[in-house]
């Protein structure tokens, strides 16, 4: 079950929970805001998920790209790796990191699709 690069410019090695080595995939999208999308690598990510990495996850691209968290739309990519099982079809997420706790909002398909014209 490999994630398709089409999800993701490059690899992003990140230190997940009791900084454990984690990888993601990472695509940013270059607009009045950024958008970072972060994207689960399943297998291929040996450490934390992005859901569980959460807001330090967004710090730590965000401090490597010269980028402030407070101006970017960040997104959570669950990527469609043809599997018979729902939970790996494709989803995608918009995080609030304005509050301690983030939140989710996942995206319907007009919008994923607004995102990479």
């Amino acid at each position: 079950m490999r994630v398709p690069e089409k999800y993701y410019d490059e690899i992003f090695d990140f230190k997940g929970q009791w900084d454990m080595p984690s990888r993601c995939g990472l695509k940013i999208i270059e607009r009045e805001k950024s958008v970072v999308i972060v994207t689960e690598l399943y297998q291929d990510n040996p450490g934390t998920s992005v859901t569980a990495a959460g807001i330090n996850l967004a710090r730590q691209i965000c401090q490597n790209k010269n980028l402030n968290i407070n101006e970017i739309i960040y997104l959570h990519c669950n990527p469609d790796t043809n599997s018979k099982l729902s939970f790996y079809d494709e989803e995608f997420f918009e995080v609030d990191l304005s509050k301690q706790e983030p939140s989710y909002r996942k995206l319907d398909n007009a919008e994923i699709l607004k995102l990479f014209k």
